[in-house]
């Protein structure tokens, strides 16, 4: 099992990333809500990972602090819920945001993120509440600054290809996207867009 990665940030492609560890290049999926955290490229990084074995491929995801990896690991055993949703849930809202819907029972608040339906919401809700009591909350990310982005890229195509990765449909993802500063570096746009679309 591999438990945690350190080493250099080759590169971000959301919400994928590559980590060369002394020679060899991991690939990893990750949450907006890690992307963000992430330091520049070339520059060192610690992640928390998850290694998913599945038939055909074997899947790692990285987190910036082991609380959402422990969160991420805590959905993918709800029903109906696989890596893609539980990756979709933590991007769309931080830990500590989640389990206040979840202890309050707040199911509208859910289903505004990608791909939760009512009964899913639900079904959170229910199968998670017990779970939460004695998680405390906490402050701090992965030390580090946002990018700048690549070079050559276009941060606006990227973040609306990271938002479909996420499960939002093409058209959703270009309104989410609309007004927002083309200045903005690919994960500070995914970050505004998905903030907006919680707050309406």
């Amino acid at each position: 099992m591999i438990g945690r990665l350190h080493g250099t940030l080759l590169e971000k492609l959301p919400p994928w990333i590559v980590i060369d560890v002394n020679g060899v290049g991991y690939e990893l999926e990750t949450s907006m809500t890690t992307l963000v955290s992430l330091p520049n490229l070339g520059e060192q990084v610690r992640l928390y990972t998850h290694l998913s074995v599945r038939e055909d491929a074997h899947l790692l995801y990285g987190f910036g602090r082991d609380e959402e990896r422990q969160l991420f690991r805590a959905l993918i055993k709800v029903n109906g819920v696989g890596p893609k949703l539980a990756l979709a849930i933590l991007s769309g809202m931080d830990r500590d945001a989640f389990v206040g819907c979840v202890m309050e029972g707040d199911s509208k608040a859910l289903t505004k993120l990608p791909g939760v339906g009512k009964k899913t919401a639900e079904r959170l809700i229910v199968e998670m509440r017990d779970r939460f009591p004695h998680w405390q909350q906490e402050q701090g990310t992965l030390p580090g600054t946002e990018s700048t982005g690549v070079p050559g890229s276009d941060p606006r195509a990227d973040a609306e290809a990271a938002l479909v990765a996420l499960g939002y449909k093409p058209t959703e993802a270009s309104r989410m996207l609309s007004g927002l500063g083309d200045e903005l570096p690919t994960e500070a746009l995914i970050k505004a867009a998905l903030s907006r679309q919680l707050a309406g």
